[in-house]
């Protein structure tokens, strides 16, 4: 193997923001964070879903959604549909009432 061509593996320690459940495993991952577990400094990556929060392995029918991610998809979509119809309201033809008269000419 070529030397300083590959970067370096060590131990880090991953944690999940959304149930802050935390793995120690091998990974070139660079960060600054570091955290002391059972005597050992780990460099600390936080990751938004793993194995313990993804309903795929937790076997849940609901994704926990830490970002806000659907609830904005959400709010977007409710302001666009009354955006049309105000849209659909505004473009609607008015009918005006308009008087009959009868004029008696020849």
């Amino acid at each position: 193997m070529k030397q300083k061509t590959h970067p370096d593996y060590q131990d880090v320690l991953f944690i999940d923001s959304s149930n802050g459940a935390r793995f120690i495993c091998g990974s070139t991952v660079k960060t600054n964070k570091k955290e002391v577990v059972n005597g050992v400094e780990y460099p600390v990556v936080h990751v938004s879903v793993s194995s313990a929060s993804h309903p795929f392995f937790t076997g849940s029918k609901g994704l926990i959604d830490t970002e806000g991610r659907v609830q904005k998809f959400m709010n977007r979509y409710k302001k666009a549909e009354s955006q049309l119809k105000e849209v659909a309201v505004q473009s609607e033809p008015k009918k005006e009432k308009t008087k009959k008269t009868h004029s008696n000419s020849k």
